[in-house]
């Protein structure tokens, strides 16, 4: 994808405004919208939901399903750039989408993140460049592949290729006789077994790619999961060890040259134990979207991982981030507004708003809502960004926050 850049502000041949697509309106799509329209843009959002996070606040929102001929030709119509916020639209609507109008990043990207043995593929591919590989692992795709699993995979965790997410279509294995249960159990889809590793730590990296092949690379963010699901995001000076960080670094940039791809790209990794004492590197999955455990770039950095999304997709430079303060994100689920951990008292509980009076009069603290109209345990309803001078202020900050919410302490998460 090679263009003329689209200016903020500008209009095209038609002597509309310049309008940005993308396909999607949840909360991501709700955060890319924001900041095109900061920077002067009118925006487009495409997605059945009527109440979709990021269609409530579009300039265009074309209610249809994904695939839907009609609503994919009023987006192309109304924009002249289109970009996705999450991988699992449909990869056919995308291959429609760019036969007219810049698309980015681009179905054949896209359709790689959506299919776990394409992907782990594409890591392998990578790997004699970057130098980190993914942990061993086995396709399964049908009874025979199944039986011939190597039994140095166990224990494993059997993932289904396609539509996992937060923990979700996942069942830890220990045996022969487990395996063929949970992918019976999984509905005997297609599936990857990846052998059980001695995780330590968890850290991500995103990239920003132009369509020039140019790539800027944010700092690598120190994870934090609780069944499944972020919980906190930490990015300061030793969240994650600094040889490993620039390898996580080098080997997002590999993948993202590998695929040509365009727009912005999440990569996470392993840090597990190398059995000599110190860590090693394995690589994970990727996102090919702005990523939840980089939306302290929104407060901590002078480009956030929106405009970067922006940038690329309308062909502006892309300046390398610079992260201004430390910070630790906190994922906001839908179980807070039900008490401390989304313990209800009674089924019939009314949600009730967490103390955000108290959480925002402590210093550096910013509040970023989704705007979903109701709240349910699980549901990512927000997060919080916290930033301060320096490490231990964060840290301090954080604490008090995490104690206000009824969360984990950073020491237990």
């Amino acid at each position: 994808m090679s263009f003329k850049p689209l200016l903020p502000g500008s209009t095209s041949a038609s002597g509309q405004q310049i309008t940005l697509g993308v396909m999607g309106g949840g909360q991501l799509g709700r955060m890319f919208v924001q900041a095109a329209q900061a920077m002067g843009y009118f925006t487009a959002v495409l997605d059945p939901d009527p109440a979709s996070p990021a269609g409530l606040i579009s300039h265009f929102h074309i209610q249809t399903p994904y695939d839907d001929e009609q609503g994919l030709a009023q987006l192309m119509q109304r924009c002249e750039a289109i970009t996705t916020e999450f991988e699992n639209v449909p990869a056919p609507a995308l291959v429609t989408l760019g036969a007219h109008r810049p698309v980015a990043p681009s179905a054949a990207c896209v359709a790689v993140a959506q299919d776990r043995v394409k992907e782990k593929s594409h890591f392998v591919q990578c790997a004699p460049i970057s130098g980190v590989y993914p942990a061993p692992y086995a396709a399964i795709t049908s009874a025979e592949l199944l039986a011939a699993v190597p039994a140095d995979l166990l224990p494993g965790i059997l993932k289904t290729a396609r539509m996992g997410y937060d923990g979700k279509g996942q069942v830890r294995v220990r045996t022969p006789e487990e395996l063929a249960a949970a992918w019976a159990q999984l509905g005997s889809v297609p599936c990857v077994l990846e052998k059980l590793m001695p995780l330590q730590a968890e850290c991500s990296v995103i990239v920003a790619r132009g369509s020039d092949g140019q790539s800027v690379s944010f700092p690598v963010q120190a994870n934090t999961h609780r069944d499944g699901i972020l919980a906190l995001t930490a990015v300061f000076d030793g969240a994650v060890p600094a040889a490993l960080a620039e390898r996580a670094r080098a080997s997002t940039v590999a993948i993202a040259n590998h695929l040509n791809y365009v727009g912005v790209l999440c990569v996470e990794y392993f840090l597990v134990d190398d059995g000599q004492g110190g860590l090693d590197l394995i690589v994970n999955e990727m996102a090919p979207r702005p990523h939840n455990s980089g939306h302290y770039t929104q407060n901590a950095c002078d480009l956030s991982q929106f405009e970067a999304q922006v940038r690329a997709l309308a062909g502006l430079p892309l300046p390398t981030p610079r992260q201004h303060s430390p910070a630790i994100m906190v994922n906001l689920l839908g179980d807070l507004w039900f008490g401390a951990n989304g313990v209800r008292a009674q089924p019939s509980e009314q949600p009730v708003s967490p103390p955000w009076a108290q959480v925002l009069a402590l210093p550096g603290t910013h509040l970023h809502l989704y705007g979903k109209l109701s709240a349910r345990p699980g549901r990512k309803m927000g997060h919080l960004n916290i930033t301060a001078p320096t490490v231990e202020q964060v840290r301090e900050t954080a604490a008090k926050v995490l104690a206000l919410l009824g969360l984990p302490s950073l020491d237990a998460a």
